[in-house]
């Protein structure tokens, strides 16, 4: 059996110092295939972080494919419209007894975990159904600080390597790595409105990211529009209008030079 070694890219720090350190021969094999599935609502510095990754890899003589299943932003926006499914996203609901609650999450397996299969049997040669030879060893830029975001494959075909654990990295170690060697840390990685984002990253946002904030404010408001849920919805954990959050701004300061979760 052969076996195909692909790594699901995210562009954040961890995967990208993962895809680095493969093109610099820090973990072997060479990747074959590098796919960044793309659910077309990151901010712009993480597009121009993946562009800067592409030009960078491209200098080992590795690709970075691109792939999606739709654009979530669109999604959601046409389903408030027409009623259409969407993958919803881990919203916070706001129950009528007061109490509240989460959304399951579906957007992870629709725009990431899907896409990046389809796009390993496609690179492979395959129709969908047909039965897959090879085995892919697909690597995951997961570090030790996340180590329970650790899994096995539900797909015989596939089985998961988290390199980072292997060098029992953490994220932190991953940006000392990336600075050490003389690259950029990169943006954090995730969908401009993502309800895990924490007080932290919605204030920076705020700050540094007007488009982006604008963008999350006015997706916020719209979804409590959507007739699929009962009760009302919202980005922020608070289960309060994202605009009116407020986020402790005093208080996060104090942690504004903190090297670990904060701020990256």
């Amino acid at each position: 059996m052969k076996d195909i070694h692909v790594i699901s890219l995210g562009a954040g720090v961890q995967s990208t110092t993962m895809l680095l350190m493969a093109c610099r021969g820090e973990f072997e094999p060479k990747p074959d295939l590098v796919i960044f599935s793309d659910t077309g609502w990151e901010p712009k510095n993480v597009y121009e972080h993946l562009e800067w990754l592409k030009d960078e890899v491209k200098k080992h003589g590795i690709e970075i494919a691109v792939t999606n299943n739709g654009n979530i932003k669109e999604d959601i926006v046409n389903s408030i419209n027409d009623s259409k499914r969407f993958a919803s996203l881990p919203f916070f609901v706001k129950n009528k007894d007061g109490s509240t609650s989460m959304v399951r999450r579906q957007c992870t397996n629709e725009y990431k975990i899907m896409p990046v299969r389809k796009a390993i049997r496609n690179h492979l040669g395959y129709v969908p159904k047909q039965r897959v030879k090879e085995m892919v060893h697909l690597w995951m830029g997961i570090s030790t600080d996340e180590i329970q975001r650790v899994k096995e494959s539900r797909e015989r075909w596939i089985t998961h390597r988290y390199p980072l654990i292997e060098k029992w990295m953490t994220r932190l170690d991953c940006m000392n790595w990336l600075q050490r060697n003389g690259y950029p840390v990169p943006p954090k990685s995730s969908c401009v409105g993502c309800p895990f984002h924490d007080n932290h990253m919605w204030l920076d946002m705020k700050r540094n990211d007007l488009e982006s904030w604008n963008e999350a404010v006015e997706m916020d408001r719209e979804i409590r529009r959507l007739p699929q849920f009962k009760n009302e919805i919202y980005l922020h954990r608070s289960c309060v209008p994202l605009d009116q959050v407020n986020f402790n701004e005093n208080q996060i300061e104090m942690f504004e030079d903190c090297t670990g979760y904060c701020g990256v």
